[in-house]
């Protein structure tokens, strides 16, 4: 589910980037000498996780160059092998659902286990960031203060509030799992009735903006949950497994100075944290490079 899921938010977001020093995202040349390649998939997000990831490497003395809007993971996989990126802000759920569907996901130190079993040896994982971008089940502002229930409420709370509610997201949510099935089983939720709209998108941002639908998917750091002042429950069991935000580097392009320099951002950026840098980058049309670097200085790491 949230590798498809954050396919389709990719197709959403994309077409938000910072400057690039390359025409050709998709060009297969190997990394200069001494020089860190710094890439980015196609959506909004990603580009800002490579600017706050390469300007902190920059902040070290280290060469970096950008290589954003890249495309799908298939491609930035095949260019992370060959060395023409050399770091890319991944998410490590995700990232095992695309190496190996069938893969449990019990925690995020066993998920990056996982995942680095399964990469090439040429690869590696740095350290997971708390931040993550990943299914959720999302109240909008009325509902939430009418039941009382908070961004510190789980998924549980809403069982007695469920039957008189109307939740909406992709058609898949109805079946999987990873969705109304598990939301049954895990958390006991039943709700009035289900309303098929789209992956997170805009069509399930107005209708829970406007009231249509009460609680619905929507990912983690998609800035309407700040516009709109929506309510994100916790998911206590993982029932939506992980997305934590992870570097993935190429083994033989970054020293120990730069893995010190990506684990120190990782360790401050939290998934309040991205949200909020989010909403600047595509709420407030911010430059995604300035809002990393005023990041980054924040925080100490610049």
């Amino acid at each position: 589910m949230a590798a498809v899921a954050l396919t389709a938010a990719a197709a959403l977001l994309a077409g938000c980037s910072s400057k690039d020093s390359s025409d050709n995202p998709l060009a297969g040349e190997k990394a200069k000498a001494g020089t860190v390649v710094v890439g980015s998939n196609n959506f909004a997000e990603s580009t800002l996780l490579a600017d706050i990831y390469g300007e902190a490497l920059k902040a070290k003395g280290i060469e970096v160059t950008y290589k954003h809007n890249i495309g799908s993971r298939e491609t930035s996989y095949g260019l992370m092998k060959n060395g023409s990126v050399t770091v890319l802000p991944e998410y490590n759920g995700s990232l095992l659902a695309y190496l190996d569907p069938k893969a449990e996901q019990k925690s995020p130190d066993a998920v990056n286990e996982a995942v680095k079993t399964k990469l090439d040896k040429r690869l590696t994982l740095l350290q997971s960031s708390p931040a993550e971008n990943k299914d959720s089940v999302t109240l909008n502002a009325e509902t939430a203060e009418k039941y009382k229930l908070t961004a510190s409420s789980t998924l549980a709370d809403l069982k007695d509030a469920a039957p008189d509610l109307v939740i909406g997201g992709s058609p898949e949510f109805q079946t999987r799992q990873q969705g109304l099935k598990g939301l049954k089983s895990v958390y006991g939720l039943e709700f009035k009735s289900f309303k098929a709209l789209d992956a997170g998108g805009p069509l399930t941002q107005a209708a829970l903006a406007k009231n249509t639908i009460q609680a619905a998917d929507v990912f983690t750091t998609d800035p309407t949950i700040v516009k709109e002042k929506f309510v994100v429950l916790k998911d206590p069991e993982n029932l939506f497994g992980f997305a934590n935000v992870t570097p993935l580097v190429n083994k033989s392009g970054l020293n120990q100075k730069g893995v010190d320099a990506l684990d120190a951002v990782s360790a401050e950026l939290d998934t309040k944290t991205l949200l909020k840098l989010d909403a600047q980058v595509q709420l407030e049309k911010k430059d995604p490079l300035e809002v990393a670097t005023a990041w980054l200085k924040s925080a100490g790491l610049n």
